[in-house]
């Protein structure tokens, strides 16, 4: 037997302790024979272990330059330049590690190791720790403007240093153009102005198209180049990510954004009229490139609907009121389309191919209720939180922050699109913040945790993100729908593997979901380029949604099985819907009469219910009419699957049925603060009054309570009118 000294001891020893060979010897305690040296030997060759000593090494190096960076106070210039350049050095090695890691395989160890896969995930949240202490570490060395190793500075160091270092714009551009170029730093006035020219003339020849401005831009940082709108602007240099170098009639260049210009027809004709026409946004992708018209019905469906909006957006794009990558919401158009992609359709009964039974409804004598359905894709998503999502212009209002999600192939939607509302601060306005789980008064459509379901057999099956905002224009008040951007994550790799269950940092890409390479906002990643130091902190400040998978446990995948085979909600109401879907078993498959009967069935439960999916404060009442009543049941009454139906009918019938078709309700509308308040108002009182009155009688008998004109489609359920049909 042995075993390794603690790290502290071992920084003064590499000693291995084995038994005494000799009695008498104390020295040979700490002595190393030949076959200790030759255990000791092997076991350095065991690749985990020698890794994990790299990393240990690694963290030593990392705390000592963290401690010498804070216990030195205000440092000097040479000393920042030094501990700059030794957090690259450990960047550099911390990256070699991680390759090093990727590679390792348990078959290449020489003995068995335990828990193998947990050490190497060990091993990696290390090393992911330290990168981030790194990049916090270079980012504060960064403010105080070391940059003399060519790390080039952020947005806010550009604009403290650039009436230090730069003495006017063109000097900007000159020294960006000689980094790129490799260039030197100390060149005469005469040189600079002669390389000027020629730079100038080539730019000429290469670029004989001029372009005039459709807006105006006001520079937002030293690089920059402000213009008006009709301006005739010569394009010099095309950059990748969508900001262009040009210059204007006054022989000033700078950075400009490419929507903001379009070709000019020299010819005389007038340029500015019908410009909003000419530029179609959704045709290229950053870089440029076509994207190939989508045929399938889905995006044929939405893209006439996003077309209408997408002249109020260039609007908005040219007034600078919302960032470049920002577009009209896809899932929000879809979801406007019609019940298609509601969860109320997907909750319902879907019929085999004969049209003759149903597909996922099936009833299991023995338990005497409906039969758990298991499914390909079955888990827990919690949505943590939204990181560095650009904000938008004084201009607009914003009325909500939310994340849509649905379950995607690259091509077609194949659920229910589901929302989440996020949270936010004053403090840290581009933060968005979703309640981890809610319990209480708390509405369900702040739930972050979410139930996923799904038995496609689609390779490409995953979640599509899309973060939007609800808006309305202070000068017009036009009301829109926004995609601040979109993420889509496979849920299984090329060899049909489900990914692991662990939290997923996922960035965010601008545009729509069928256009490629757009960015969100290209103000932040247009100086990308330089030190790797510099890149790793442009990557911070990049948009990004952060998403945990969870796998089940027995009980969650017990409940999971008793829902539809495709759906997405939130996990506070499953235990709603499990009732809902119980009820439809007894009615369709136990109660029913004959199986061929196709007669309207009278069930205000069946009839009603659907509609709770699509006000989310109901749904809230019913929850929290559910959970008193729950409160007061006995245990032995909690286990008995009948009485608890029982119960539930009639918290009900005394909850939400009088609701529904109450005048005093205002309708529904999504992200209107006045109607929403208006209408919890309506269902505070109701509840106050049910519990003082231990039932809905006494309201639904009250004149003050008026009600909407009865209608047979509030007590009767259509199942051949309401049932999934399926395609195939």
């Amino acid at each position: 037997m042995f075993f390794f000294l603690s790290p502290a001891r071992r920084a003064r020893s590499d000693y291995v302790t084995f038994p005494r060979r000799r009695r008498g010897f104390p020295g040979d305690r700490w002595a190393l024979s030949a076959e200790a040296r030759e255990m000791l030997a092997r076991r350095q060759r065991n690749p985990l272990q020698a890794l994990q000593r790299r990393n240990q090494e690694l963290k030593l190096q990392v705390d000592s330059l963290l401690s010498e960076s804070r216990l030195k106070g205000a440092l000097d210039a040479s000393k920042r330049r030094d501990i700059y350049q030794r957090c690259i050095q450990l960047k550099q090695a911390i990256d070699e590690n991680k390759n090093a890691l990727q590679k390792l395989n348990k078959a290449d160890e020489p003995a068995p190791v335990g828990n193998y896969n947990q050490k190497k995930e060990e091993e990696h949240s290390l090393l992911d720790k330290l990168t981030h202490q790194l990049q916090e570490l270079a980012v504060s060395i960064s403010r105080e403007n070391i940059t003399e190793i060519g790390a080039p500075t952020e947005r806010e160091e550009d604009d403290d240093s650039a009436g230090e270092d730069e003495e006017d714009d063109d000097d900007d551009d000159d020294e960006e153009e000689s980094e790129e170029s490799g260039g030197e730093e100390e060149e005469t006035e005469e040189e600079e102005e002669e390389e000027e020219k020629q730079e100038n003339e080539s730019h000429h020849q290469a670029t004989s198209k001029e372009y005039i401005a459709i807006g105006d831009f006001t520079a937002q940082q030293a690089g920059d180049l402000t213009f008006k709108q009709g301006e005739i602007l010569l394009i010099i240099e095309k950059k990748p990510d969508g900001w262009w170098i040009a210059k204007n009639a006054k022989g000033s260049k700078g950075l400009i954004p490419r929507t903001y210009v379009e070709p000019y027809d020299k010819e005389g004709q007038d340029s500015s009229e019908g410009s909003e026409e000419d530029v179609e946004v959704g045709d290229q992708t950053a870089e440029g490139e076509e994207v190939k018209q989508r045929t399938d019905s889905h995006w044929s469906a939405v893209r006439k609907a996003i077309s209408e909006q997408i002249n109020t957006v260039d609007v908005l794009t040219t007034m600078g009121a919302i960032p470049a990558g920002f577009r009209p919401s896809t899932l929000f158009q879809l979801l406007e389309e019609g019940n298609q992609f509601r969860a109320s359709y997907f909750l319902q009964p879907e019929l085999t191919p004969s049209q003759l039974a149903f597909r996922d409804l099936m009833w299991d004598a023995k338990t005497g209720t409906i039969r758990s359905r298991p499914s390909r894709v079955s888990f827990i998503l919690t949505l943590w939180s939204c990181k560095m999502i650009p904000l938008p212009g004084m201009s607009i209002q914003v009325l909500s922050r939310h994340v849509r999600l649905c379950l995607f192939d690259g091509n077609k939607v194949l659920s229910n699109i589901h929302t989440v509302r996020a949270t936010w601060q004053p403090k840290k306005p581009k933060t968005w913040t979703f309640s981890p789980q809610v319990t209480g008064i708390l509405p369900c459509l702040l739930d972050g945790d979410c139930f996923i379901r799904s038995n496609s057999s689609s390779p490409d099956l995953g979640i599509l993100f899309e973060l939007g905002i609800s808006y309305i224009r202070n000068s017009t008040g036009e009301r829109g729908e926004l995609s601040c951007g979109w993420v889509f994550l496979k849920l299984f790799d090329a060899s049909g593997i489900p990914i692991p269950a662990k939290t997923y940092e996922l960035f965010l890409n601008g545009g729509t979901p069928y256009e490629k390479g757009v960015e969100v906002d290209p103000s932040i990643s247009r100086r990308a380029h330089g030190s790797v130091f510099h890149q790793m902190m442009t990557m911070r400040r990049q948009p990004q949604l952060l998403v945990k998978l969870r796998s089940l446990n027995r009980r969650s995948r017990d409940l999971l099985s008793l829902l539809p085979e495709t759906l997405i909600g939130s996990m506070c109401s499953i235990h709603l819907l499990i009732f809902y879907r119980q009820i439809l078993g007894d009615v369709l498959l136990k109660d029913r009469m004959s199986m061929q009967s196709a007669d309207l069935i009278s069930n205000p439960v069946l009839a009603t219910f659907p509609k709770l999916l699509e006000q989310p404060d109901m749904m809230d009442a019913l929850r929290s009419s559910w959970a008193e009543k729950e409160s007061t049941l006995k245990r032995s009454e909690k286990r008995d699957r009948e009485f608890l139906k029982a119960m539930f009918l009639l918290v009900y019938h005394d909850c939400v049925v009088p609701l529904l078709h109450s005048t005093l309700l205002p309708p529904f509308r999504w992200a209107e603060e006045e109607t929403e308040a208006a209408r919890w108002k309506v269902i505070a009182d109701f509840l106050k009054q049910n519990q003082e009155n231990e039932g809905a009688l006494q309201a639904l008998l009250s004149p003050d309570g008026v009600h909407e004109p009865f209608d047979i489609s509030e007590q009767t359920y259509d199942f051949l009118g309401e049932i999934r049909k399926n395609a195939a």
